[in-house]
């Protein structure tokens, strides 16, 4: 049985894994570039957008949703998703901090 040692390590480190998991597939990096240049879609826009099935795209929607990256809202018998925006700051900031780790005085 493997053991888990996630609690070893910080809470941003965690944080920064579970977004970076969320984006580490093309659709649903697709999929929050939509919504940040719409503000909000209904999941049917976003399927006539992407080269996926409806079912496909769902998939990814509730994988970004379950990051926090997006929420959802019921709109009648559809659900409008939009870009959380307190959650896109801390991703934001979080990947800043990680990429902007200075390397230039780092040698193999």
């Amino acid at each position: 049985m493997a053991y888990n040692k996630k609690e070893e390590f910080t809470a941003q480190e965690i944080r920064v894994a579970e977004i970076g998991k969320a984006l580490s597939h093309p659709a649903r990096v697709a999929i929050i570039n939509l919504l940040l240049k719409r503000q909000a879609c209904i999941c049917g826009d976003i399927v006539e957008e992407l080269p996926l099935s409806q079912s496909t795209v769902s998939q990814h929607l509730k994988e970004l949703k379950n990051a926090g990256l997006i929420k959802g809202e019921i709109d009648g018998p559809r659900v409008c998703y939009c870009i959380d925006p307190k959650v896109w700051a801390e991703a934001r900031k979080y990947f800043g901090i990680f990429f902007e780790s200075d390397l230039t005085t780092k040698s193999c």
